[in-house]
């Protein structure tokens, strides 16, 4: 057993992202799957993201992650038969006149007055009116600490 329980390691170099792919064991014994996504952050750091897989769930995240990739590649041929959008909206674009645009009806736009600071735009019957919509409300939740690695 390597350095903190590895058993396994290997990396793949994509577009300036590297993917290692750690294959370790727990102080239980239980064998998982670290992927880990580094890429160049601000400055000389790195920014990491990981996901672990255990032994045991690895059938049905591989299972998920074909799937992931059989429908990327149906969409990608799709998406190759059809003309891509910045074109038909350049050829819809030239044909028809440019209109200035005008904010939507019950949302305020904000302006820069002459000190700099924005202010909100002058109330009208439209702006002054909420929208009929419900709000979502997110709950956040403090991490859990899992000493299990």
């Amino acid at each position: 057993m390597g350095l903190r329980g590895e058993i396994f390691s290997t990396r793949a170099v994509v577009e300036g992202r590297t993917y290692f792919f750690n294959v370790k064991e727990n102080r239980m014994g239980d064998l998982f799957l670290a992927i880990v996504e580094s890429k160049p952050g601000e400055g000389e750091s790195f920014d990491r993201r990981s996901i672990v897989v255990f032994r045991e769930g690895m059938d049905g995240f591989l299972t998920s992650f074909r799937k992931a990739l059989d429908a990327m590649d149906k969409a990608s041929s799709a998406k190759a038969k059809r003309p891509r959008k910045a074109q038909a909206d350049s050829e819809a674009s030239a044909e028809a006149p440019k209109k200035p645009m005008e904010p939507k009806p019950g949302r305020r736009v904000l302006r820069a007055s002459k000190a700099g600071a924005a202010r909100p735009a002058p109330k009208t019957p439209e702006t002054d009116a909420k929208p009929k919509s419900r709000r979502m409300s997110v709950r956040t939740s403090k991490p859990k600490s899992d000493d299990r690695f």
